[in-house]
């Protein structure tokens, strides 16, 4: 019998966003409800960047892809939970190293941010480096708990060479109650088309 581990931040009008930004901060408003109708309806208004979500190239790489050419066979399959809880700046080649990565893996880092609701200006990212190794590697994907996958970066080196290298981004993934280890994995993307990113459902199975 499998387990299955919810990933995915719940998205709530207090939640987490990028850099706390006021604009970036979701609005959920019950547009009727049984005071005054016969069913009760909810407006929703997010940022496609909204907790658990799937980048496009679209979002760094002028005229690169857009969210729907991303087919669903590249988002379920195996992928490795990697515990960087230990690291406290970044994951670069020397953290990457010791895990053994191969060719069309799918990766997913799990570091302290996965343990606060609060957005952390200094949360744990991957750096250009690791993104190169990662590249050099030829994964297929890799999955973080940040609302990024870069921070400080002026030219968002680990996005663009991730994207460059046709290798998927997921971010704002929640790992807390993840053990490190190999499971199944679903990321379900919201169906959206022409623009650079999704928020997504996703889970892992597992023992």
């Amino acid at each position: 019998m499998f387990k299955i581990y919810d990933i995915s931040m719940t998205i709530h009008e207090g939640m987490q966003v990028y850099k706390n930004k006021e604009e970036k901060k979701p609005k959920i408003i019950n547009r009727q409800n049984f005071s005054n109708a016969k069913a009760y309806e909810t407006d929703l208004k997010m940022d496609a960047h909204t907790g658990t979500h799937l980048d496009a190239p679209l979002h760094m790489l002028d005229g690169g892809d857009t969210i729907e050419t991303i087919p669903l066979e590249s988002l379920v399959g195996t992928a490795r939970v990697l515990d960087f809880t230990g690291v406290e700046e970044s994951i670069g080649k020397a953290d990457l190293e010791p895990y053994g990565i191969q060719p069309g893996e799918w990766l997913l880092f799990k570091t302290r941010n996965s343990f606060s609701e609060e957005f952390d200006y200094k949360f744990v990212f991957l750096n250009e480096e690791g993104a190169q190794y990662l590249k050099e590697r030829g994964i297929k994907g890799v999955g973080t708990d940040g609302l990024g996958i870069e921070r400080d970066q002026p030219t968002y080196g680990t996005h663009k060479t991730l994207m460059n290298a046709g290798i998927l981004i997921v971010e704002g993934l929640r790992l807390k109650d993840v053990n490190a280890g190999t499971y199944f994995m679903v990321i379900a993307p919201l169906k959206l088309t022409g623009i650079e990113a999704a928020p997504a459902r996703a889970f892992l199975l597992g023992q």
